[in-house]
C-alpha cells in the first residue's frame, strides 16, 4: 500500500518550475523576464539593458545582479 501511495504522491505533485536565474535575482524580476519569454541568457542577450530596465518589477538591484551573472557567463546585452 505504501508503494501505491508514493506513486500517487509522485504523480500529483509534479511541478513545472523555471529555474532560470533562480537564486540570482528576485522572483518578481524573474517573472518580468518570463512574461517576455526570456528564459535563457541567450534570449536575454537579444535585449538592451534599457529594454530590460523598462520591465515592470525590474529594478537597479536586479540589474546589478543580472549583469554580474551575465559577465561570469561571458554574455552581454545587445548594444543599441
Amino acid at each position: 500500500m505504501a508503494k501505491c501511495l508514493s506513486s500517487i504522491c509522485a504523480v500529483s505533485h509534479v511541478v513545472k518550475e523555471n529555474n532560470f536565474l533562480q537564486g540570482i535575482i528576485s522572483i518578481p524580476a524573474r517573472k518580468a523576464l518570463e512574461k517576455k519569454n526570456i528564459d535563457s541568457l541567450e534570449k536575454l542577450s537579444d535585449y538592451s539593458e534599457e529594454q530590460i530596465m523598462q520591465l515592470k518589477d525590474f529594478d537597479k538591484n536586479a540589474m546589478l545582479k543580472l549583469k554580474n551573472h551575465m559577465k561570469q557567463n561571458y554574455v552581454s546585452f545587445k548594444i543599441k
